[in-house]
């Protein structure tokens, strides 16, 4: 491929997919074989590929084509990949770099991440760890440009992530995450697993100052215990079997932004240390270095675990704990805020109806009923996925019991009688018989709507007088009570709707 010259290949390896949106990579290499390589290994329908054979050539097809992520060699004729990359800065600080070199330990590469590149790629390369590589960068681009609402009402649908709400402990939330976005304090968010704690640090990201500069979350629960640190802080060259090279950690790349540390609670005692030392002076030394590096990082931090009582068990450094709770965000559990089901279940409806590419369906006021007397153990995040599910196995376009679970369906069976039966009439039923009788009205009248010639009221009419045959034997007087008809209604309906003995026993 000649210098300067462009190609655009609309990319099946569903390793690298992140959802319904398309990511864009702009890949940045002089050698041809390069560029096949990633055409070849990134053909998705998920990924759009656009390369460039030089730095002039990525420049000026960065605002065109408003790459998620650059993958870029360092060593190009014209402007080299340092070069390239101090430009790129320069002009957007949020544009995640990944450098590719055959010169891993070379002061070029080392450099190269001290100017803000995510990640550095060593040539050859060893395909399942680019694509783990090229697929976190990607979700962290996506955390960093998805702002995150802090609306509690939903005014809009513009948001691809809400934090949605309007009880009593939600407002708390909101107006705590208004304050800190005005500061640089230090948070921490508590709260039980799938509460939304991420979208909470995220919130106050996209609301701060930092806002322009990087955004990166670690799960320190999700890290291998002996990885975190260098995870976290970087390592040299030779510092552990298996440091090949040295490497840059979180905290350097994100210099000047935010680092979200999920799951807190689960850091080594020697991790919490260089945390500790992070917060109280901005340094901190690779794994196996000497040099003392300055950052300035945002820290936000979460945990599910109730830390007070780690401190008091001697598992988490109470002074790290002090310096952590400067702000505290408490993310109520979803059944202490139950009013605010309706208000999810419609966000999620909306929200996964768009993903998917298909409308919205509707929900019964049954379902509604059994999500809230269900008691959520996974919270919001189990919500979304029970709503997931239902969306895919529901056959028509409204979620129904029968589209639940048997534990989720269970719960509204044991607040209000059979879920899923045909409602008992009005003037017998119980509280839950006006919610049940609505939601077979709105199945009632998409019916009507598909097939206009469908006479509804007659169906329904007749279908309710042979039922009630059939439950009382034939028994016309017991029949008419069950219906709340007089018998000689109920006699005028039989001879109306030419229903037979035998039909209506059968």
């Amino acid at each position: 491929m000649a210098p300067g010259e462009q190609s655009r290949l609309t990319a099946c390896d569903p390793g690298v997919s992140l959802g319904a949106a398309m990511s864009k990579l702009l890949l940045v290499d002089d050698e041809a074989d390069v560029l096949y390589s990633f055409q070849r290994i990134f053909d998705s329908p998920d990924i759009e590929l656009t390369t460039a054979s030089s730095g002039e050539a990525a420049l000026a097809e960065i605002p065109r084509v408003k790459p998620d992520l650059v993958i870029m060699d360092v060593r190009m004729g014209g402007m080299n990949g340092l070069e390239t990359l101090r430009a790129i800065r320069k002009a957007d600080p949020k544009l995640l770099v990944i450098l590719m070199t055959a010169y891993g330990t070379t002061q070029t590469a080392i450099e190269a991440m001290k100017l803000g590149a995510y990640d550095y790629l060593l040539k050859p390369f060893d395909v399942p760890k680019l694509k783990a590589i090229v697929q976190n960068a990607l979700r962290a681009a996506r955390d960093m440009r998805q702002t995150v609402s802090d609306k509690p009402l939903l005014e809009s649908e513009d948001y691809e992530q809400g934090i949605v709400g309007r009880s009593e402990s939600m407002q708390q939330v909101f107006k705590l995450v208004g304050q800190l976005a005005a500061s640089d304090a230090t948070a921490l968010i508590t709260g039980e697993s799938g509460t939304g704690k991420e979208l909470v640090a995220r919130a106050i990201y996209h609301n701060s100052h930092r806002s322009q500069q990087p955004f990166l979350a670690v799960n320190c629960a999700a890290i291998p215990e002996q990885l975190l640190e260098s995870e976290l802080f970087g390592h040299e060259r030779g510092s552990f079997t298996g440091a090949t090279h040295q490497r840059i950690g979180k905290f350097e790349q994100c210099n000047g932004g935010t680092i979200f540390l999920d799951e807190i609670g689960d850091m080594t005692p020697a991790t919490q240390t260089k945390i500790l030392r992070v917060l109280q002076s901005g340094t901190f030394e690779r794994v196996g270095g000497n040099t003392p590096l300055r950052v300035d990082v945002r820290v936000i931090a979460a945990t599910n675990k109730p830390l007070e009582q780690a401190v008091a068990a001697r598992q988490f450094r109470e002074d790290l704990f002090y310096r952590l709770n400067v702000v505290r965000i408490h993310l109520p559990p979803l059944r202490e805020r139950k009013s605010d089901i309706r208000l999810l279940v419609d966000y999620f409806l909306k929200k996964l109806a768009r993903e998917q590419g298909v409308p919205a369906k509707a929900i019964s006021a049954v379902v509604l009923r059994a999500f809230e007397k269900y008691h959520w153990p996974g919270n919001v995040r189990e919500l979304e996925n029970v709503i997931r599910r239902a969306m895919v196995v529901s056959k028509g376009d409204t979620i129904l019991p029968s589209d639940l679970s048997v534990e989720i369906a269970g719960a509204g069976e044991a607040a209000s009688g059979a879920v899923g039966t045909a409602p008992t009439p009005a003037g017998m039923a119980g509280a839950g018989a006006a919610s049940d009788m609505a939601a077979l009205a709105a199945q009632l009248f998409h019916w009507a709507r598909k097939d206009p010639k469908l006479r509804v009221l007659p169906a329904v009419e007749r279908a309710l007088v042979v039922e009630a045959l059939k439950a009382t034997q034939d028994n016309q007087v017991q029949a008419a009570r069950l219906l709340g008809v007089t018998r000689a209604t109920l006699r005028k309906r039989i001879e109306k709707f030419g229903i037979q003995r035998q039909t209506s026993i059968t």
